[in-house]
């Protein structure tokens, strides 16, 4: 079973290489479409063995042969150096000094540590499965293979719109999507940090690449402002190596969190330019401004930015670093815990902050990346305070989410495709119009907020531990953010759910690709609610002994007092998990009507009916008055202009005095502090 599991991490990371070179050379649409259903499939089974096989099992090492270790240190240099280029060229195309500015100072810094500090230190562990791998794995390798496939219909559609002068690229951008898949499993299966930093650096490049595909100025201005913002977060990683390399002698990441759990104050600094460099690609404030942008990609793009890759990177950083997190908490010291407290309080104003923005969008994709960007504050808020019951939170979090997030996105770009907007106020009565789709998306929102689905069971698991690290401010935040996504979600399933007579359905042309990809999705919903305490049980609890199990007795029996080792969850859990699958089924499986020309009345709208059809009825001093519905917005209140820059201005304030607060430490500057 262990050569197995080597020779699938092995495929894993290169077969999706190699789906990337053959996708470049397949222009022909036939043939291209059998290679991503094959690639795809090859993927997303060797996920799902590689998971069965070691669900449950401790932290395995995968082992490498010493020539493929060397090899694989010269391809990311080599790595390194052609992404640098790479953001060089188009740079100067573009004319953003920006870019060019901080590609140079990252590969300067990426090739300083790989020539200086690396040479001397071997990583005894490059490659390792624990459980938290094998949930990443599962969500790159079945989520983010189902987006791949989708993208074959949305992608057909799309080119029909180009200018009779474009030509059809879709062979690149289908190249760029599994390379992404192969850097993310690079990123989860490293536990060499400068193996992970080549994986980090991939997935900037690619967002980069596919954000900007449409080449238009919106395009290239918001992928400028993406690699921008993640080429600051890169440049903290490579410094973060420096410091790694020479204060602890290792590159490897299980070692520096036993260290930095048995030296706090040594480990600040580092610790807070890796959680950084987290915060950057999860898109927290004020970086949300890439993820906003990535919208104008196609939604492929966006559904692998937003659930399965790319952001997920940057939280799993943050949450493999959890027990360095809990363990500075537990000094009672404000500036020996300040990366603690960083990431505690950056997720928590992202997630508030983000919660109540999106109440203000009426462009879904923006609804949905507020959504993203505010649930993804709340599982960094979670990795900031640490404890074993906020990492088990944090976990379902990701999974749930990601889940329910990708199948959002697919359903909402076929939405656009059909009804010819994304705006919300124009998905009046989709349940009619789009029957099959409007059932999906609704699970998807149900998904996301309503109990008894697992992304509110999740945000329960977060409450607790807030409560139990007696973080009030954390509390408070998590319940206001929570009541602004009520807010917005239960508006929109209003818009969708409407029922208008003699509306034509216009899904019928919605390409089979697309219906298998939002259907997997709705099934893993639906599987993930359904085996949540097998979950719990043999992957997150599984993951949260090897974890903490460093940081001694304490925390092994925090763990075993909530239940989170040795015994299956409640009854409760149960009943919950049996209750959401019934509802599921009734909007599955509840008919409308197969025919939308019933017959139709005569209404009253506060005055005779004129125009059932337009609903336009006769008022006062009888003018005619056509009846509208619409949501509120209240964009003088939860506006991107007002709130936004307090939200960002904010943090940056919480960076800076982190900052500040871990040189004094490293310094030395206040002796015994810690």
């Amino acid at each position: 079973m262990e050569y197995i599991s080597e020779s699938l991490v092995n495929g894993l990371l290169f077969f999706p290489i190699l789906a990337a070179i053959l996708m470049l050379f397949l222009k022909d649409g036939i043939v291209r479409k059998i290679a991503v259903y094959f690639f795809g499939g090859i993927i997303a089974i060797g996920s799902i063995v590689l998971c069965a096989l070691n669900i449950g099992a401790s932290y395995t090492v995968i082992s490498m042969a010493d020539e493929a270790v060397h090899a694989m240190h010269y391809i990311c240099m080599a790595a390194s150096v052609v992404i640098a280029a790479t953001i060089l060229a188009f740079g100067i195309k573009y004319k953003n000094t920006l870019a060019i500015v901080l590609a140079i100072i990252q590969v300067a810094g990426s090739l300083f540590v790989e020539f200086t500090v690396a040479p001397g230190i071997e990583v005894q562990e490059n490659l390792y499965i624990d459980s938290f791998t094998l949930l990443m794995t599962f969500i790159i390798g079945v989520i983010g293979t189902g987006i791949c496939v989708y993208a074959l219909g949305y992608m057909s559609d799309h080119n029909k719109h180009l200018r009779p002068a474009e030509k059809d690229r879709s062979n690149r951008f289908f190249a760029l999507m599994f390379l992404f898949l192969s850097a993310m499993f690079m990123i989860v299966f490293s536990n060499n940090m400068i193996w992970m930093f080549t994986g980090w650096e991939v997935t900037t490049l690619c967002s980069f690449l596919l954000i900007g595909y449409t080449k238009t100025n919106e395009a290239i201005r918001n992928a400028f402002r993406q690699i921008n913002m993640n080429l600051l977060g890169g440049i903290t990683f490579a410094a973060a190596l420096y410091l790694s390399a020479t204060q602890f002698n290792t590159l490897a990441l299980n070692e520096f969190i036993s260290a930095g759990i048995a030296n706090t104050a040594l480990v600040a600094l580092p610790l807070c330019l890796l959680a950084f460099s987290g915060i950057t690609k999860a898109a927290q404030m004020p970086f949300q401004t890439w993820l906003l942008g990535a919208m104008v990609a196609p939604t492929p793009t966006s559904a692998l930015l937003h659930s399965s890759t790319m952001v997920k990177a940057g939280v799993f950083l943050l949450v493999k670093l959890s027990p360095v997190f809990y363990s500075v908490s537990l000094t009672q010291s404000p500036i020996t815990a300040a990366p603690a407290i960083m990431v505690m309080l950056v997720g928590g104003v992202t997630f508030l902050i983000c919660s109540f923005l999106a109440i203000s969008q009426t462009n879904a994709k923006r609804v949905l990346a507020y959504s993203t960007i505010a649930n993804l504050g709340l599982i960094t808020a979670c990795a900031g305070v640490g404890s074993p019951y906020a990492v088990w939170a944090a976990m379902f979090l990701i999974l749930f989410h990601a889940c329910a997030k990708s199948l959002l996105f697919l359903c909402v770009g076929t939405a656009e495709h059909h009804i010819g907007s994304r705006n919300i106020e124009d998905m009046d009565a989709l349940f009619v119009r789009m029957p099959r789709l409007a059932r999906l998306m609704l699970v998807g929102m149900m998904a996301m907020f309503i109990a008894p689905f697992g992304m509110l069971i999740s945000k329960w698991a977060a409450l607790v531990s807030f409560v139990n690290a007696n973080q009030i401010a954390l509390i408070l935040i998590l319940a206001f953010g929570s009541a602004a996504t009520f807010m917005f979600w239960a508006k929109w399933m209003g818009k969708l759910t409407g029922i208008i007579a003699n509306k034509d359905n216009v899904e019928k042309t919605v390409h089979r690709s697309e219906w298998i990809s939002q259907i997997t999705m709705v099934v893993l919903v639906i599987l993930c609610v359904a085996t949540l305490p097998f979950i719990s049980d043999f992957v997150v609890s599984s993951y949260l002994y090897d974890a903490f199990s460093v940081l001694g007795y304490q925390a092994l029996y925090f763990m075993y007092s909530y239940g989170l080792l040795g015994s299956p969850l409640s009854m409760d859990c149960v009943h919950v998990c049996i209750l959401s699958l019934i509802v599921i089924a009734l909007i599955l499986f509840l008919r409308v009507g197969k025919s939308n020309k019933q017959k139709q009345a005569n209404i009253y709208l506060a005055g005779a009916s004129l125009d059932n059809d337009k609903r336009i009825y006769q008022g006062s001093m009888g003018a005619k008055v056509e009846a509208t519905s619409k949501n509120m917005y209240l964009n003088d209140v939860f506006g991107e202009q007002s709130l936004a820059p307090f939200g960002a201005v904010l943090n940056i304030i919480l960076f800076a005095l982190a900052g500040i607060a871990s040189v004094v430490l490293m310094t030395g500057i206040i002796p015994g502090v810690v």
